[in-house]
């Protein structure tokens, strides 16, 4: 259907005489300009559910635990990470060296929030040292066997997520409170006393997380008891504790008994993986062998979606044939609905529309959308729909540059759920002591596998509007 919106009237009426030098009158023109703004929303998009357990994921968040949810399937989630060794481990006044250290834990913490499932449920979670490096790069369904002996667990620790004592501090970049959760599990103290005498014999190691994995290749965690409810770590430390002799003055000294360091952690630089394992519920399969476009995560359904990119150009060239036409804006909007579900596992919080051919190739680089290969869009829970705009360079990118011509690579996308980490940029006019004004600039997009999501995508009733300008001559 097309609507004409007349935004500019007749505008233009010039009668012009012109006299030659023997008087005689060369004639008069007068032209008439109308303006008109077009939108067509007469596209269709099309696609399927697809299988999708293989991702890189590069998250920063460690998904944890086992979940059972009607409506919605079992998922299990472990971990396997290097590690980032500190530079500096404090040597100074333990005279009696690594005899001095006392206990070490991994330390595990979780935000408030981020707990998916009955938090009742009574959950064991066991540590394993790895026995070699891990591939990179590694993918959502590595499977750990060969890379750690199930016979030597480094320790393990029973909890629950309604027992956990809660935390806070405070951030000393922004000053606000952070509430959370802690998870400590218990290790021998043989490993930390191995990494403080690895540090004074060969300290060069700990420049480096790749030389440092030729020490101590990582570790694997996973759930080795119950199910209820899946948990996303935002820190994993390997926290040593120790005694340490300081002297105080010349006539005075004392012996700390509990000072505490943290000897590795698991950051963005390192290798590091989620192993994820999730099985839809019957009533989810029914629903994608029933041809519905399910988007599912972690590591389950994507949708292939055919985008008529040669249609809307097509559309456009005829109606511009005989007239100035420039392309405004493209726009694709895709109803959502939520599937009901035990635990209220909602929609994915962002989708990613990515061509099929670069898919891989945008995560292998870490990049950010282009508006010509790839878009995101945010689920309005309002609307409940997700919205892509900016997809004027990629039309005009064909135009521009390939005649007008699509092929199948332009016409191919995946439709995926994703995880935005965004950084807020706060700024503020000391002149006139305006209020400071923020701007969020994205900073990184990865699969999403920090929490379970799912939803049905309409996409008999998604709007594909394309929006131009021309100017008829009369």
């Amino acid at each position: 259907m097309k609507k004409i919106l007349f935004a500019l009237l007749l505008a233009l009426a010039v009668a012009v005489s012109f006299n030659s030098c023997t008087d005689d009158v060369i004639g008069t023109s007068i032209s008439d300009i109308h303006s008109a703004i077009i939108e067509d929303s007469s596209f269709v998009l099309s696609g399927v559910s697809v299988r999708s357990p293989h991702l890189r994921s590069r998250s920063s968040i460690q998904l944890i635990g086992k979940v059972t949810a009607d409506g919605y399937g079992t998922l299990t989630s472990d971990v396997v990470a290097q590690f980032m060794p500190t530079t500096k481990i404090d040597t100074v006044g333990v005279r009696g060296g690594a005899e001095w250290i006392d206990s070490c834990f991994i330390v595990m913490r979780v935000s408030t929030g981020d707990v998916i499932g009955d938090k009742l449920a009574p959950m064991r979670m066991s540590v394993y040292k790895l026995n070699k490096e891990l591939p990179n790069p590694i993918y959502t369904d590595f499977d750990p066997s060969g890379y750690y002996s199930e016979d030597a667990a480094m320790g393990s620790v029973a909890y629950s997520a309604s027992d956990m004592t809660l935390k806070t501090e405070v951030v000393s970049q922004t000053g606000t409170t952070v509430s959370y959760y802690e998870i400590k599990v218990p290790v021998p103290v043989s490993y930390a006393r191995d990494i403080f005498n690895e540090f004074k014999a060969n300290p060069s190691i700990f420049k480096s997380p790749t030389d440092f994995a030729s020490f101590f290749p990582g570790i694997y965690i996973k759930n080795s008891y119950g199910e209820g409810h899946v948990m996303n770590f935002y820190d994993i430390e390997f926290v040593s504790y120790y005694r340490k002799y300081e002297k105080i003055d010349e006539s005075s000294d004392t012996i700390y008994p509990a000072k505490s360091q943290s000897y590795m952690a698991v950051t963005p630089e390192v290798v590091y993986n989620n192993n994820i394992m999730l099985d839809a519920a019957p009533s989810v399969k029914s629903m994608i062998d029933a041809g519905d476009a399910i988007v599912m995560g972690p590591a389950g359904y994507e949708v292939h979606a055919h985008f008529p990119i040669q249609d809307i150009i097509d559309r456009f060239n005829d109606d511009s044939s005989e007239a100035l036409s420039v392309i405004n804006n493209l726009t694709l909007e895709i109803p959502a609905k939520e599937i009901a579900n035990k635990y209220g596992i909602a929609p994915p919080k962002y989708l990613l529309m990515v061509k099929e051919g670069y898919r891989d190739t945008f995560f292998e680089k870490d990049s950010l959308t282009n508006n010509k290969d790839a878009f995101y869009a945010e689920y309005n829970d309002q609307e409940k729909a997700y919205t892509f705009t900016g997809l004027r360079n990629y039309v005009l990118d064909i135009i521009n540059k390939k005649g007008g011509v699509a092929d199948e690579s332009d016409m191919n996308f995946v439709i995926m759920p994703i995880d935005v980490t965004k950084y807020t940029n706060t700024s503020s006019s000391y002149y006139y002591y305006t209020a400071g004004a923020t701007s969020e600039v994205i900073t990184k997009i990865a699969p999403a596998v920090s929490r379970p999501c799912l939803a049905k995508l309409d996409l008999i009733n998604a709007k594909i509007i394309l929006s131009y300008s021309k100017q008829i001559l009369y």
